[in-house]
């Protein structure tokens, strides 16, 4: 079966399972998944939060900590993965794992380094003898070594000048009790004049030191130990000391005897990267010109069919991919290069309310002869698909001050245009006119005949199946009979004018 183990569980689907939901820092299943500007993902624990700007370890993109955010439509991907339990028979989807585990696999966690246990007796015994990560104080505190630390941590602190002090304190106290035990003895055999209770007081102190004593040197016994263990590291780190330089002259050897060899390869190397440079040009050009082949208009007007709408329409939802571009079209074939960009969740203060559509200017290569700033108006038709023809129409004059419309320097310009181009409605709506068969169209006019203001929307709603001359003799057409229509009423006031003089 395609399936990978991975805590406890097994995920079906392996290649899904490696391609989506793993984390390429700690290469575990995400937790708490959160999305880069990049749109890549990674485990919360695995971000460095505590930086401004953070690269992305696949792309090197930098992204700003400040504007990453948790992924929760990623989550709820995740949380719907079929798995299957370790530990029994059980299948189901990982949301529901964990209340499987509490009610048919009760476990004991460590508090400290969170392992697990079949049972409270032994959690119980690897926190008091084996947990690496559980406080502890050393075994000289009683001597003025008090410094609390991981029980994985003693051999390292045991190395340290604060112990070495209090183990020389504890040493100088066993040998204070040691010579007042000779002295305590050397007045007991020499003199039996202090009667019985004399005999009991000595005896009585003599067991005290006794206990002291014994107590001091199992605390010996314990460093005894440790400084065997720091002589057999440093015996480990000699041998491998050894095997280092061993190592290094191997290395030296090898070193010397491709040195002849890659000084030869430096010139095969220049002459790879001549070519590798005329290859670069080469697939520049071919690149331009693959751009120039997908440019579908050369008039200024582009019809852009969108088609998939509901799943690119949560695709911005959810910030996978917010924003999409239109192919490129030209003012002519030797004109402006330019795109839409469209927001189907929302771009800026228009996110989640309504529609936002851009413009946007490319790199060309006729940029060099063209006028600048770009100063013509663009016109956004979205259609009505329905015979009602109720399209929305909306149009912006470019600001001549704004970079976006200066000779692009990059590839592309910043976009420019209508952040609330229509409700969010027209998409949501199941019987919206405007998206039919998960598909809608989008039409940019690019107006350089200086169309009125009032023949817009006559001009959008123009049938797109009609040749482009036609379309412009048409709206010739119409904005002659809008002007013939207002001499009449221009005239009649002149005369009236006349009338009211004469008398």
């Amino acid at each position: 079966m395609n399936t990978i183990s991975f805590g406890g569980y097994i995920v079906k689907n392996k290649e899904q399972y490696e391609r989506k939901y793993l984390c390429h820092i700690c290469t575990h299943l995400m937790r708490d998944p959160m999305q880069l500007n990049c749109g890549h993902r990674m485990c919360q624990n695995c971000l460095k939060l505590d930086t401004e700007n953070l690269p992305c370890s696949l792309c090197e993109e930098i992204s700003k900590t400040s504007e990453i955010r948790p992924d929760r439509g990623f989550r709820k991907d995740m949380d719907i993965l079929q798995v299957v339990c370790g530990l029994c028979d059980w299948t189901g989807q990982l949301q529901f794992y964990q209340i499987h585990l509490e009610q048919c696999h009760k476990q004991y966690a460590c508090s400290f380094c969170s392992s697990i246990f079949d049972s409270q007796l032994l959690l119980n015994e690897h926190e008091e003898n084996a947990c690496l990560k559980r406080p502890v104080y050393c075994c000289l505190k009683e001597f003025g070594c008090k410094e609390q630390m991981l029980r994985g941590e003693l051999k390292i602190h045991y190395q340290t000048e604060e112990h070495n002090r209090s183990l020389t304190a504890c040493v100088r106290r066993i040998r204070e009790m040691q010579s007042s035990a000779d002295v305590d003895m050397k007045m007991e055999t020499s003199s039996s004049a202090f009667g019985t209770s004399a005999k009991a007081s000595s005896t009585t102190e003599l067991n005290e030191n006794d206990n002291t004593t014994e107590e001091i040197f199992k605390v010996l016994d314990l460093f005894s130990t440790n400084a065997r263990t720091v002589r057999e590291e440093l015996q480990r780190l000699a041998r491998e000391e050894v095997q280092m330089s061993r190592a290094v002259e191997e290395i030296e050897k090898t070193y010397l005897s491709i040195k002849t060899p890659t000084e030869d390869s430096k010139s095969m190397l220049s002459a790879i990267q001549t070519n590798l440079t005329v290859l670069r040009e080469d697939l520049l050009m071919l690149n331009t010109r693959f751009e120039e082949q997908q440019v579908t208009s050369n008039d200024g007007i582009l019809i852009w069919r969108i088609t998939e709408v509901s799943t690119k329409f949560n695709d911005a939802r959810s910030e996978r991919q917010t924003s999409i571009y239109s192919p490129p079209f030209r003012s002519s074939p030797s004109g402006y290069l330019m795109r839409a960009r469209l927001y189907l969740f929302g771009d800026g203060n228009a996110r989640r309310t309504h529609i936002s559509l851009f413009f946007v200017l490319l790199r060309g290569q006729h940029d060099s002869i063209l006028s600048y700033p770009f100063n013509p108006k663009v016109t956004f038709c979205l259609y009505d698909q329905t015979p009602a023809k109720s399209h929305i129409v909306e149009s912006f004059r470019p600001d001549p001050k704004s970079n976006s419309f200066q000779r692009p320097r990059s590839d592309m310009n910043i976009a420019s245009g209508i952040p609330r181009f229509a409700p969010l409605k027209v998409i949501e709506d199941p019987d919206t006119p405007y998206v039919k068969n998960d598909t809608m169209f989008i039409k940019v006019i690019v107006d350089f005949e200086n169309i009125p203001k009032a023949v817009v929307p006559f001009a959008a709603k123009l049938n797109p199946g009609l040749p482009t001359h036609i379309q412009h003799r048409l709206i010739q057409h119409e904005i002659e009979q809008r002007a013939q229509a207002a001499k009449p009423t221009n005239s009649t006031s002149t005369d009236n004018k006349m009338e009211t003089n004469k008398s």
